[in-house]
């Protein structure tokens, strides 16, 4: 079977594949905008389900009724704007994803196929898993951190429920806005789960020839670095949150560098098999034998 056989028939002109590009992102962004929608209709659960870690933290320092305000009137409008654009494309990231995949298989090998469409899969759900780890384990630690300087939350309950504090010097009283407290959490939530996309990456590399198991092996020292920094970077002064973060995605990569090491060995199995790899030692010339 010949190359021309194993791809796909894509003759058309240039013209035709700028108007399926043209219909793929009209679908795309479609689905987007009915993501978009769908979730500014139930706005005010997500942001309560975002905002869980922050209630939990001042519930835990003594305030019983946890209260978060707004101090412009656009700014609980551009809120849930904020929170519907991230969850609407992540509603409707296999929409696009199609989209995506069917404009680009017909000019792909079937071998090709088999590979990227399960990157296309793993992606998403590697992305869920970070926002999940993000949502559940490292916002709660960083509120803690944040909110722990203080028993800023039982002084707004003694205010709440007994009147102002009276006391010589300054009550310090937390008092969040919507707005800023969900940044921390989507920054969390964003910067998380593209960290998890570490495996699909450096594998795709891996296929493409880009990197191998050994190289990605060398540089182990400079990778231990880089993540030290990241963690640094994207989470609170807090050790602990950094250990996490730090422990997590130098796991990930300890994990891309098992799949890239599978790829090289099939990529080498298959060289054998078409019998373009060839390991064995060239014959000793005579300089040798006499350096011998």
């Amino acid at each position: 079977m010949s190359a021309s056989d194993d791809i796909d028939d894509s003759a058309a002109p240039l013209i035709e594949h700028l108007a399926e590009l043209r219909t793929r992102l009209i679908w795309s962004v479609l689905a987007f905008l009915v993501g978009v929608i769908i979730c500014f209709s139930f706005g005010s659960a997500i942001l309560d389900f975002l905002l869980v870690p922050i209630e939990n933290t001042m519930r835990d320092l003594g305030n019983p009724n946890p209260v978060m305000q707004y101090t412009a009137p656009q700014e609980y409008f551009f809120t849930l704007i904020r929170i519907s654009m991230v969850g609407g494309l992540m509603i409707s990231f296999p929409v696009i994803a199609n989209q995506l995949w069917r404009f680009v298989a017909p000019g792909l090998y079937r071998n090709e196929k088999s590979a990227f469409l399960p990157f296309l899969i793993a992606s998403p759900a590697l992305f869920l898993l970070g926002a999940a780890f993000a949502h559940y384990v490292v916002v709660p630690l960083a509120m803690q951190f944040f909110l722990g300087f203080s028993d800023a939350a039982s002084i707004l309950t003694a205010m709440v429920s007994e009147g102002p504090v009276r006391k010589s010097g300054i009550d310090i009283v937390f008092q969040g806005k919507v707005n800023e407290s969900l940044d921390i959490t989507l920054k969390m939530i964003v910067a998380f789960g593209l960290c998890f996309q570490l495996p699909v990456l450096l594998t795709l590399m891996g296929k493409a020839g880009l990197v191998t198991a050994e190289g990605l092996g060398n540089v182990r020292k400079y990778a231990v670095v880089g993540i030290l920094l990241l963690a640094a970077l994207v989470t609170p002064p807090d050790v602990i949150t950094q250990l996490i973060l730090f422990t997590v995605v130098y796991g990930l990569y300890e994990v891309s560098i098992f799949l890239v090491a599978r790829v090289d060995a099939k990529r080498e199995a298959q060289l054998r098999a078409d019998g373009f790899y060839d390991d064995e030692e060239p014959p000793a010339t005579s300089d040798d034998i006499e350096d011998k």
